[in-house]
């Protein structure tokens, strides 16, 4: 079922990600190409404001707004007929998530450089986010709960969320419900470039924010490219992927089962195994087979695994997870006899996920990790959504006098090398040569 890609005979130390590169499977995505597709789009949007964001509703979404804001009342209604089971459930969701996040929390550092010379670092939170949740093939509430918790666990006062509208000209009720259940208020309903144009550049309906974050598609990723210093972000998060490292004590079943899982997201999923045993390879082909066929989005799991799927043989777990670290999964599942052991050699991962029972549908619900996690390979330089992201961290510089005096020399040298006299100036001006 999965196509075969043999690196045995590689050693660990052979499998870089020069080499791997052209080898390992993953979905393209041409974001610069994107970009000026969207930058007509955003730069209309930071002219025109709000008409230009209804304009392009209409015309992508098929939706004409009155506004983009949506109703108090909406979003009431939409907790009040809420399932009962969903609502318990993101409310656990809320609640671990919550656990986690306080834990991230840092707190601030002092360091004391001498008698009266101190650098303390503060984390302050940005004043106003925006998140992003997608409604493509599917919608997410629990994306809601994913970006808008950590969020107001750092204390960002002000959060708005926007969400493309469905026919009514609402996001989806249960992005609603998510949001009346954190206690969001502003919410819009605008999705796309427009929408992260919306809330970068600002509108009469919508305050520009300082932090985007939240997943989309290829044009939600450009769009928060091209405003990257206007606004910063959390990631470019594209197609989703997972990798598993298993050996033969590996469950095949629930190998399938996770690949599956991966594969329903989007048609561009990407999934691939790396297993120690050919063996293992072919009981997961087998166990695919009727789990495909029940799948209830079996065209996008299909396409998802002949497309940029695979199964990578190898000779060890040192070469596992070398052919890993070099591929740099969102997700990556450990299913091997020392897992523990090895899920603490990986350097890159979006989220790893340590033996049999700790699935990735889990961590997209309810580990308490989150699931906004960089994609593309992006794992090898970006963290996953978290507190730090809605944080920033200022230096408060405290000199007494007579530490001022102790560096002057050296400000002196450092000025003069550097041909700043006016620098050099601004602390003689304090401390003048001539002092014993």
């Amino acid at each position: 079922m999965l196509s075969r890609i043999d690196l045995r005979g590689s050693s660990a130390a052979q499998l870089s990600r020069e080499k791997l590169a052209p080898v390992l499977p993953r979905a393209g995505l041409d974001v610069e190409a994107a970009i000026e597709k969207v930058r007509p789009i955003c730069d209309d949007v930071r002219h025109r404001g709000a008409a230009a964001v209804r304009e392009y509703t209409l015309r992508f979404d098929g939706v004409d707004l009155p506004g983009t804001r949506v109703p108090a009342a909406a979003l009431a209604g939409a907790l009040e007929t809420l399932d009962p089971g969903l609502r318990a459930a993101l409310e656990e969701t809320v609640r671990r998530l919550r656990l986690v996040c306080r834990a991230q929390l840092p707190v601030d550092v002092v360091t004391s450089l001498g008698p009266g010379a101190t650098v303390t670092e503060r984390y302050v939170a940005v004043s106003r986010a925006g998140v992003y949740v997608p409604g493509g093939l599917v919608t997410y509430p629990s994306s809601v709960l994913m970006n808008v918790v950590p969020a107001q666990v750092a204390g960002v006062p002000q959060i708005a969320v926007a969400s493309p509208p469905q026919e009514n000209g609402l996001p989806s009720p249960a992005v609603l419900a998510a949001c009346a259940l954190l206690g969001i208020e502003e919410v819009h309903a605008a999705g796309g470039a427009q929408a992260i144009a919306m809330l970068g550049y600002g509108t009469a309906e919508c305050a520009p924010v300082d932090t985007i974050t939240g997943p989309g598609n290829i044009y939600v990723a450009a769009a928060k490219r091209l405003l990257l210093g206007t606004i910063s972000t959390d990631a470019e998060a594209g197609p989703t992927e997972i990798a598993i490292i298993a050996d033969e004590t590996a469950d095949p079943e629930f190998v399938a089962a996770d690949l599956i899982a991966q594969a329903e997201h989007d048609p561009l999923a990407a999934c691939l195994l790396i297993t120690t045993d050919p063996g293992l390879a072919d009981r997961v082909d087998k166990a695919l087979v009727p789990q495909i066929a029940a799948a209830r989005h079996r065209e996008r799991v299909e396409a998802a695994l002949a497309g940029q799927s695979a199964c990578v043989l190898v000779d060890d777990t040192g070469a596992a997870l070398a052919t890993s670290d070099a591929w740099a999964p969102e997700h990556l599942e450990i299913q091997t006899q020392d897992a523990s052991s090895l899920a603490r050699r990986v350097r890159n991962a979006g989220a790893i996920f340590v033996g049999p029972y700790a699935p990735v549908s889990l961590g997209d619900y309810l580990a308490g990790s989150n699931h906004v996690l960089p994609t593309g390979g992006t794992a090898r330089h970006t963290a996953g959504l978290s507190v730090l992201t809605f944080l920033r961290a200022i230096h408060l510089v405290e000199y007494e006098r007579d530490a001022l005096a102790e560096v002057a020399p050296h400000i002196d040298a450092l000025g003069g090398a550097e041909d700043l006299a006016a620098h050099v100036a601004a602390v003689r001006v304090r401390i003048p040569r001539t002092e014993p």
